[in-house]
């Protein structure tokens, strides 16, 4: 049986891990796909909170989208309900759009 060391070991490889694999856009927005099926809020938010952290973590987010650090951090808590704007301008700042998509470069015109 593996010891509390070494579960905290294997967690926290893990985490690197996901870290690592999300900052491709298409896995991320996969992952948060996944994540919004599961229909739980909570559960969303992480997801968001560990893309957030694998695309250069909350200060940078919260300078893209021009929203205070610490009311991101709140709105992404456990407990965090952010206003469909904030959520649109995280995701806007994520690279990602509402559908869970990985957003697209507009065309010149």
């Amino acid at each position: 049986m593996p010891t509390k060391h070494e579960i905290n070991k294997r967690s926290a490889s893990y985490q690197d891990y996901l870290i690592e694999s999300l900052k491709d856009s298409k896995r991320s927005a996969a992952y948060l796909d996944a994540a919004l099926e599961e229909g739980d809020p909570e559960l969303f938010l992480l997801a968001l909170r560990n893309v957030a952290s694998a695309k250069g973590g909350l200060l940078k987010i919260s300078k893209k989208t021009k929203l205070n650090r610490a009311n991101l951090y709140r709105m992404l808590s456990r407990k965090g309900n952010p206003e469909f704007f904030s959520l649109e301008s995280i995701l806007e700042a994520l690279g990602l759009r509402l559908a869970v998509e990985v957003r697209t470069a507009k065309k010149a015109a």
